[in-house]
């Protein structure tokens, strides 16, 4: 039976590095599957998924998803689910309830304001199975929010989307995250 697993964490916890071993380890045992990122990650290309360590595959774009495809394979598995809508969590709950094929999504469960994404809000009310991709702050304690800094500190304002400024977020713990406590990076 088909599971909708939501494996969620801050930045740089290895979420997309986790999703390419997973792509492998099913190809690895002569299974099939789909990589999916949603369109407005463009970062690395639009057909393409990287992960900070090196690794890397060719992806298929959410929008560009068809059922025929998705019921010929063993496991879909979206990157920066984070991204989604509402609408494209119940297609994702469509594929594991009636065509039967297993979905791991990964992303981050909320902003740098500490605020859900749209994505996340609906995996994490729908999902089957919910895992945490633990980091850490720099205080050596878990992270589970994101921050937005420039030179004057952390920002809790703003637009909820910023691709392309991996310089200017870091995890940290919910502690240093609510003081604006940067530790050596500010």
């Amino acid at each position: 039976m088909a599971k909708l697993y939501f494996r969620y964490g801050a930045m740089n916890s290895s979420k997309t590095a986790n999703a390419l071993m997973v792509k492998y380890n099913y190809e690895e045992q002569g299974q099939s599957v789909i990589i999916t990122k949603p369109a407005i990650d463009t970062r690395n290309g639009e057909h393409r998924i990287y992960s900070r360590c090196g690794l890397e595959s060719e992806c298929v774009l959410f929008n560009e998803l068809r059922e025929e495809d998705i019921k010929k394979v063993d496991c879909l598995i979206v990157d920066e689910a984070q991204f989604l809508s509402k609408e494209e969590c119940e297609f994702l709950v469509h594929v594991v309830d009636d065509l039967d094929v297993p979905v791991i999504c990964y992303g981050l469960r909320a902003d740098f304001k500490g605020d859900l994404f749209p994505g996340s809000h609906w995996l994490l009310a729908w999902a089957d199975t919910i895992e945490e991709v633990k980091t850490i702050c720099w205080c050596g304690k878990k992270a589970t929010f994101n921050a937005r800094f420039d030179e004057n500190g952390i920002i809790k304002h703003g637009k909820q989307v910023v691709l392309g400024a991996n310089e200017k977020y870091t995890s940290l713990c919910r502690k240093h995250w609510r003081e604006g406590n940067l530790g050596d990076k500010k």
